[in-house]
């Protein structure tokens, strides 16, 4: 099942085509935002404060204008959108083995013209559940940092070793501490970053 606040981005210079998807889409509950042109597509994710929260994903169709679709998934790339914003190529047959290439630089897919509607919508809702990970997971890493940043050196020196599994008398020897300043610390240490255990956190951090 995909995010209802999900949104597909069409990258296509054909109306017919756009036209089409967006159909497509919306008799899935998915939402999309069409657009005429790579370039027209590139000045939207470069406007000020565009980032992606919300699960996403982008149809790109290889052979347009100016700006290919190939030369649009190289900018996605330097922005580092890829990742959160998978890609599937819209292509003709001649283009296949260029956007084979591309899901070897880490395209997700690509469907040739004519698609089978079943076969996209399934792909999309795929890239779309990729986002939503990527993005979960991300969010998972900020929460961490932002709770890492809430403790002192010397909770910080105190949690390096916990999460490594040392007892508090060993931990007191090692920072030459009372092990009762270590309880107190180990204790701070849970509840900033939100743990019940030393092999909870070792994992939060692990994970972080």
């Amino acid at each position: 099942m995909s995010s209802p606040y999900a949104t597909v981005y069409i990258v296509d210079d054909d109306q017919g085509v756009r036209d089409a998807l967006a159909w497509l889409l919306r008799s899935r509950r998915l939402l999309s935002q069409a657009f005429d042109s790579a370039e027209s597509f590139e000045a939207h994710i470069s406007r000020e404060g565009f980032a992606v929260r919300e699960p996403a994903c982008a149809l790109l169709d290889v052979r347009m204008g100016k700006l290919s679709g190939l030369a649009l998934f190289e900018l996605l790339e330097r922005r580092g959108l890829v990742e959160v914003m998978p890609v599937i190529f819209l292509t003709g047959h001649g283009d296949v083995p260029t956007a084979v290439a591309m899901v070897k630089r880490g395209a997700f897919d690509f469907c040739e013209k004519p698609f089978s509607d079943n076969a996209l919508v399934d792909r999309i809702e795929q890239a779309v559940a990729r986002s939503a990970q990527v993005l979960a997971e991300r969010q998972g890493r900020e929460r961490v940092q932002a709770r890492l940043a809430e403790l002192t050196q010397r909770e910080r020196d105190v949690m390096a070793l916990v999460a490594k599994g040392l007892p508090n008398k060993l931990i007191a020897d090692q920072l030459e501490i009372s092990v009762r300043t270590v309880e107190v610390h180990r204790a701070r240490v849970f509840d900033k970053m939100e743990v019940k255990s030393a092999v909870e956190l070792a994992n939060l951090l692990r994970e972080g």
